[in-house]
């Protein structure tokens, strides 16, 4: 199971960087959020992943009975999709209002457009 995530995770990872090597903003932001899901599976692959208990202490014992799963992992991956989407929506947001703003969501016109060199 981990070397299928191993490959997912490659996978998302090369997309990612792909998608952020590209010129237009929308897919700057696309990269982004993928990269992040890339380091979500990766922190949860780190985590071990198995089909074990879920960590409860029953009754009258201090520790659970045999091995449990590691709730860290997936906490701070539940943690990290929130701050994401929240990351992306706003991201999203300034996408939108520089193509409604400027025109454009193109890097290079964008640079241009900040320097004064497109405004002849």
């Amino acid at each position: 199971m981990e070397a299928l995530l191993a490959l997912v995770v490659g996978g998302l990872t090369a997309a990612a960087v792909y998608l952020l090597l590209h010129r237009h903003l929308l897919r700057v932001v696309l990269g982004i959020v993928l990269l992040g899901n890339a380091v979500n599976l990766l922190i949860l692959a780190a985590g071990r992943v198995r089909a074990t208990a879920p960590p409860i202490v029953p009754d009258g014992l201090n520790a659970p009975p045999g091995p449990v799963a590691n709730p860290l992992p997936q906490a701070l991956v539940l943690t990290a999709i929130v701050i994401g989407f929240g990351l992306a929506a706003f991201a999203l947001f300034l996408v939108v209002r520089t193509w409604r703003t400027v025109g454009t969501t193109d890097v290079a016109e964008l640079d241009r457009a900040g320097t004064g060199e497109g405004r002849r």
